[in-house]
């Protein structure tokens, strides 16, 4: 699955050629993953929890396998984008299925917490692979047969899960309430657009107004679950200080995060002038420190409390951001990244580990859900919040009597033939990525601040 979320980028420019997406089919087509992923997260943990995880499991990999037939050969713009919107739903079915299904294996803590760094480096190693993988396949198919990359694994799970993996559900589900499922699309959806319209044009009446209608749902929500006997989210999880400091954990620790992952394999690019599978490799090291952190992250929970090894990396990502901060080329900008991500991998493992172990044994599928949910806002936070502030820099940077697609973006100031005004548009992304990075590192900070704050009484594993 997370493969395919970094080659959507490099597939971009050949499906456009062929689809002819508009501007706004365009933003769908990458957008509706993400929205439908993070609004059906927590409906989804909840429905495995009551229909059973493996069910729900290998009805997840069904959808995605098909979704991902169907977006291969999308004869046009509205079928991708439907396409993208299904996968969006099953990614929310497996996700939480896997996560909910190693709670029920392996009930020792130790033994937990190595599984989930194990389930993390599978998506490190997703990650790693996707835009290495879709770069030769482009250089050699059409850009459909980047959606096609997961279909093997999709396949392993959906034959082998009936005879490696154990069936749980909760025994007592009650009643699935239809209305609060609805309540919570409509609370979701519009603080995620909300986050992506912040990101794209700044503060605007638009996100305001979005923001507004999803405080207005989420208010409604809770209100309901606590009314409910058998509520979708259990709003009693956020009484433990642990569940509660891993879901902030989550929340801050990847808007710091991707609010420089995201612009470095622009700066590879589009500064550095790197091909797309360059530029995957040099983002190989990346993930190779996320893969590291994560195997290393049980050794050290289980000598030293969550909470310190969460604010140690935390302190170990400040070196990267501060390499980023200072990057003047490839390799500064690449090896810290690197840094940044050994620094932050104990907090993907831990995280989702101090989650879904205040949970009990029955709701550990919706506090798995919730956790991601947690996850992807924070990725969606990173790009709306440290993004707004990089293009703002990067404007300024930008003369005034330039020609307005040098103000829009960088990729659309390469397209003109002033070499003088793209030399500036690349400086001018330098500095923000520069700014970013220090922004991020705040964050980093504060993240560091509210683990030591709520988690320090969490004994070591």
């Amino acid at each position: 699955m997370t493969a395919d979320l970094g080659v959507l980028w490099l597939a971009t420019p050949y499906l456009s050629a062929d689809l002819r997406p508009s501007g706004a089919q365009l933003l769908w087509i990458t957008d509706i993953y993400g929205f439908l992923t993070a609004a059906t997260l927590v409906s989804m943990g909840t429905l495995g929890d009551r229909l059973g995880r493996r069910r729900l499991l290998m009805a997840g990999s069904a959808g995605f396998l098909l979704a991902s037939l169907l977006a291969a050969y999308a004869p046009n713009a509205g079928t991708l984008i439907a396409a993208r919107a299904l996968l969006g739903v099953a990614g929310a079915a497996v996700l939480p299925s896997t996560l909910a299904l190693i709670s029920h294996m392996f009930t020792d803590a130790r033994q937990r917490a190595t599984a989930i760094a194990m389930w993390v480096t599978a998506l490190s190693v997703g990650l790693a692979i996707g835009p290495v993988v879709g770069g030769v396949l482009l250089a050699a198919w059409w850009w459909g047969s980047v959606f096609l990359m997961g279909l093997p694994i999709m396949l392993i799970a959906l034959v082998t899960a009936p005879l490696l993996l154990p069936e749980y559900r909760d025994p007592k589900p009650g009643r699935l309430d239809a209305a609060s499922v609805v309540l919570f699309l409509l609370a979701v959806l519009p603080l995620v657009y909300g986050v992506k319209s912040l990101a794209a044009h700044g503060p605007t009446a638009e996100a305001a107004a979005a923001f507004a209608l999803g405080g207005a749902f989420t208010v409604l929500f809770v209100r309901r679950q606590n009314r409910l006997a058998t509520p979708l989210l259990d709003l009693r999880l956020f009484r433990s200080r642990a569940f509660t400091g891993a879901l902030l954990a989550l929340l801050l620790g990847m808007t710091a995060l991707n609010g420089v992952e995201y612009l470095i394999p622009q700066y590879l690019q589009s500064v550095a002038g790197l091909s797309p599978l360059d530029a995957g490799l040099w983002l190989l090291p990346g993930a190779a420190a996320l893969i590291a952190g994560s195997q290393l992250t049980p050794f050290a929970a289980a000598r030293v409390r969550p909470a310190y090894v969460l604010a140690g990396g935390l302190l170990v990502s400040l070196v990267g951001y501060a390499a980023v901060a200072l990057a003047s080329g490839v390799t500064a900008a690449a090896l810290g990244l690197a840094v940044i991500m050994f620094g932050a991998a104990p907090i993907s493992v831990l995280g989702t580990a101090l989650a879904v172990g205040a949970a009990p044994p029955e709701k550990a599928g919706a506090a798995a859900a919730t956790g991601q949910t947690a996850y992807d806002l924070g990725l969606a936070l990173g790009i709306a919040v440290t993004g707004s502030v990089a293009v703002a820099v990067y404007r300024t940077g930008i003369p005034a009597d330039a020609p307005a697609a040098a103000h829009e973006s960088l990729g659309a100031a390469l397209s003109l033939t002033d070499e003088g005004l793209i030399a500036q548009a690349r400086e001018a992304f330098t500095t923000a990525l520069h700014t970013a990075s220090g922004l991020s590192a705040a964050f980093a900070l504060v993240t560091a601040v509210v683990v030591l704050a709520l988690l320090r009484g969490v004994p070591r594993t």
